[in-house]
């Protein structure tokens, strides 16, 4: 059974920073591209980082490129967001995505909540 199991999230000020996690089980990790995608109340899914099978590609929206890092341990199954200078912009539950077959997001994490306010 595939898993995602997302952990990290927390209550931060503007401007300071948290790591999520992601522990993947259920299949082999590292044969997969992995995505975070974030979604707040009312509001609609966004995607907000990408990484290759191996680590050694990323892709960020405009958004958050240059203050989210995205990075994996395939030894440990583990998928990572380090989130620097994070902005108020109120909850938001962030999922960790497994893309599969033709680029399609077939599985989901049950999603860790991050809240940037002071």
């Amino acid at each position: 059974e595939v898993q995602l199991v997302e952990s990290g999230g927390d209550l931060v000020q503007p401007g300071g920073s948290l790591r999520l996690s992601c522990a993947a089980s259920g299949f082999t990790f590292l044969d997969y591209i992995m995505t975070w995608a974030r979604q707040a109340p009312g509001k609609g899914l966004e995607w907000v980082s990408a990484i290759s099978r191996d680590g050694g590609s990323t892709n960020y929206p405009k958004s958050v490129k240059g203050r989210f890092t995205v990075s994996r341990d395939n030894a440990k199954n583990t998928l990572y967001l380090q989130m620097n200078d994070l902005k108020s912009e109120g909850p938001a539950e962030y999922y960790c995505v497994r893309v599969g077959l033709g680029a399609s997001f077939d599985y989901w994490g049950q999603g860790t909540q991050v809240t940037v306010s002071s």
